[in-house]
């Protein structure tokens, strides 16, 4: 058994017996790791932090050869992000990343990007209200970066260059030249600006994205694409997305 340090992002947390808690972390060094807080139920002062849903802290653990559970020994909290917790809007997005994260990425399979785009994220949506705008960014980069990305770049089942017309399958997992739609009868059209926005924002930083023009016709159907992709891959609507979902009709 080592002893190791890490950033980490709370992605989840749960009651473990009647004392501790059982905690997803997404940290820089390693992944994502799962660890248990003993006794921080009936003793907090036992750590330097209350473990708020995705804060940022550092953590002292003890990792296990033989379980994926390991034993966190220190956890003080870097940054809270504040201003997010003010808005229920940002709130329900940084909520949506996190679980967003926790659904893509396996255990202690260790990707900076994630950890890095993660953080850039979360402090844009601290001091950028744009929480609608972020929300679908980070969508379309961590789908990029997480292995999990839709095909864009050419069609999904010749690899052609799609110069013209073109539909979206989801069974697929992208974009079918005219060739190839018999392929997916389901497939469903796409306007070209939503291809060139998905597009711009894999190649582009995520500061660089913010600054793209949205109109809401593409954003309502890069919005529509995406979160039926995660649903149809995952198996599952993640709850957050429901919430930001009626939060947009409550706004609206």
């Amino acid at each position: 058994m080592s002893i190791d340090k890490a950033q980490s992002l709370i992605l989840n947390k749960r009651d473990l017996r009647e004392t501790s808690l059982l905690v997803d972390f997404y940290t820089r060094e390693f992944g994502k790791i799962c660890g248990v807080l003993k006794g921080i139920r009936t003793d907090p002062k036992k750590f330097g932090s209350n473990l708020e849903l995705f804060s940022l802290n550092e953590i002292v653990f003890y990792r296990k050869t033989h379980s994926h559970i390991h034993l966190v020994s220190q956890a003080d909290k870097v940054d809270d992000f504040t201003g997010i917790r003010q808005s229920i809007e940002r709130t329900a997005v940084a909520g949506f990343m996190m679980e967003i994260i926790n659904a893509l990425m396996q255990l202690e399979d260790k990707n900076t990007e994630v950890f890095d785009l993660a953080l850039a994220a979360l402090k844009e949506l601290q001091t950028n209200y744009t929480p609608e705008k972020i929300a679908t960014i980070f969508k379309i980069k961590i789908l990029s970066i997480s292995g999990f990305k839709p095909h864009f770049d050419s069609c999904v089942s010749c690899l052609s260059r799609i110069s013209g017309q073109s539909r979206f399958s989801l069974a697929l997992g992208g974009l079918l030249c005219p060739r190839c739609i018999a392929k997916d009868p389901s497939s469903r059209s796409i306007f070209r600006g939503t291809i060139a926005t998905v597009l711009h924002i894999e190649r582009n930083t995520f500061a660089t994205s913010l600054n793209l023009g949205m109109n809401p016709q593409i954003k309502k159907e890069l919005d529509l694409i995406l979160n039926a992709f995660l649903n149809f891959h995952l198996g599952r609507e993640l709850k957050s997305q429901r919430l930001m979902n009626k939060l947009e009709v409550t706004v609206g």
